[in-house]
């Protein structure tokens, strides 16, 4: 892969920046992208630019590739990581929180792809993945506009997946469960806040949802990820790889 261009979305932490770490020891030529610039800077990956981009913002995200196709080049590998998942009975989640779930998660996914998929296409060769969720898979209670945006991913991959497959690029997604991130630390919080119970015994609601018991962590994604980019996964299309310790099986 040392050869190829990779842009990461919501690098700056968590699953984003553990997949960057990995695409990083490959050698790829990478460009972060993130709301957060210093956040993406911290990560300290040398050679590895860095551009700010609301990726629900078509403008921000025409700059942004702009720029990182400036920087190093044409992208041959895209991975949407960016997301933001908020949670609301269905009777309290109002027509702002629906669409920033959609924005954030959903078209986002749609900007980045449409500026890197034609020339993709054009070169003969490129790798999307796009990083869902076990929300795309099922559903999960208070969470009804993540779930809508993340099943909406996962039908967009596969429907762009049969769209390309004689052109030579596959359009992936994995699946995490629940993962140890800044995400799930602010469900934590919520929890606590809502129901009284303690960090640890929210942290471990949430973990009793994996067969295994413990939150997956964020390098196992990123393995996954990395496995969906390399040349050797050519047959690997349109598929939903679920990272969860056999939750959906």
């Amino acid at each position: 892969m040392r050869d190829l261009h990779a842009v990461v979305t919501g690098g700056g932490s968590g699953i984003g920046a553990a997949i960057a770490r990995a695409l990083a020891a490959e050698g790829v030529r990478l460009t972060l992208m993130g709301r957060s610039l210093e956040r993406l800077q911290a990560l300290g990956l040398p050679g590895a630019a860095c551009v700010a981009a609301d990726v629900g913002d078509e403008a921000s995200v025409q700059r942004a590739f702009a720029e990182a196709a400036a920087g190093h080049g044409p992208v041959g590998l895209l991975v949407n990581n960016a997301g933001q998942a908020d949670s609301a009975p269905f009777n309290r989640t109002d027509l702002a929180l629906w669409r920033r779930m959609l924005d954030v998660n959903l078209t986002g996914t749609f900007l980045c792809t449409q500026q890197v998929l034609p020339g993709m296409v054009e070169r003969g060769f490129g790798r999307i993945v796009n990083v869902a969720s076990t929300a795309s898979l099922k559903g999960y209670a208070y969470v009804a506009a993540y779930c809508a945006a993340k099943h909406g991913v996962l039908g967009l991959t596969r429907a762009l997946a049969l769209e390309v497959a004689k052109k030579g690029v596959t359009v992936n997604a994995v699946c995490p469960g629940y993962t140890d991130t800044d995400i799930v630390e602010r469900a934590v919080h919520e929890i606590t806040a809502k129901t009284g119970r303690s960090a640890e015994q929210a942290r471990a609601e949430l973990a009793a949802t994996n067969p295994q018991r413990r939150l997956v962590q964020p390098d196992e994604v990123a393995q996954a990820v990395l496995w969906l980019c390399r040349r050797e996964s050519a047959s690997v299309n349109g598929q939903s790889i679920a990272v969860d310790g056999g939750e959906t099986a």
